[in-house]
């Protein structure tokens, strides 16, 4: 048996198709986590809407840590997030989905670690590869496979929100090397690698970023456009759980602070 997490906008989860599905409230050290647990072709899968219910808290609010701790908890051993993003990048259009390898965190407030000094635990995580590479690998398959109109890489520019950004952020996050404009890919991916979890995120451009764009940024367009496009997301999740090939115990991301001990969900309660 799998053991998957599903993280994404509220509603992701197809209640027919998922068995013994209930809704849970984890207590965790870093406050409660509320996600659905239920059986899905045999496999564990936990739906969490990362927003809360009815998308009623912001990006820059989200408990992350309390999420991925609650996760572990779990016993999750693999992760796929899903995320709305606009583009930098002229040639990722709205409706092209990204597999992403890399990301650039610009947030500014939010604590980015469970390795804080609490409890006297410090650890230095390996983040080269910020998503792990046979998710990566099974995920960019899978879209191939439904003929969904894909990017293989691409690079996730993670901003405090809860605005969009200016013109000139966008021109100078392009210059950096950016290709997706988002508020929620961090301090979630770290905190996954952190606590040893494999970790892949798909996006979904829903709009072009301020000044690519002819027209003002709305939240009815990234609406509208993730109405649009669920369908093809619904079908890459449903294959995805459906898959019988776990993550493997060797894979580097599982064994991501081994030389501080490994991860210790016990270690955070002091």
């Amino acid at each position: 048996m799998r053991k998957i997490a599903i993280i994404g906008g509220t509603g992701i989860q197809d209640p027919s198709k998922t068995e013994q599905l209930e809704p849970l409230t984890i207590q965790t050290p870093f406050g409660p986590a509320y996600c659905e647990k239920g059986l899905q072709s045999g496999n564990q899968v936990i739906y969490l809407a990362r927003h809360g219910k009815g998308h009623s808290v912001p990006p820059h609010k989200i408990n992350y840590r309390a999420n991925i701790w609650a996760l572990k908890y779990l016993g999750t051993e693999e992760i796929l997030a899903t995320a709305a993003v606009g583009s930098a990048n002229e040639k990722m259009v709205p409706g092209s989905f990204v597999v992403c390898d890399q990301i650039i965190d610009f947030t500014k407030n939010r604590i980015n670690t469970f390795y804080n000094g609490q409890g006297h635990l410090v650890a230095h995580v390996d983040f080269t590869n910020p998503y792990c590479p046979f998710l990566r690998k099974k995920v960019i398959k899978f879209m191939q496979e439904l003929h969904m109109p894909v990017f293989t890489t691409g690079c996730y520019v993670t901003s405090e929100g809860p605005r969009y950004e200016t013109s000139a952020e966008v021109k100078m996050l392009a210059k950096l090397g950016g290709d997706l404009l988002g508020m929620t890919g961090m301090p979630e991916t770290i905190l996954a690698r952190e606590a040893e979890m494999c970790y892949v995120n798909v996006s979904l451009v829903t709009n072009m970023g301020a000044g690519i764009s002819s027209t003002p940024l709305a939240h009815e367009e990234v609406e509208s456009n993730m109405q649009k496009y669920s369908r093809q997301m619904n079908e890459l999740l449903d294959l995805f759980i459906k898959d019988t090939e776990p993550s493997p115990a060797s894979c580097s991301c599982r064994h991501a602070t081994k030389d501080f001990g490994g991860f210790q969900l016990n270690a955070f309660n002091d």
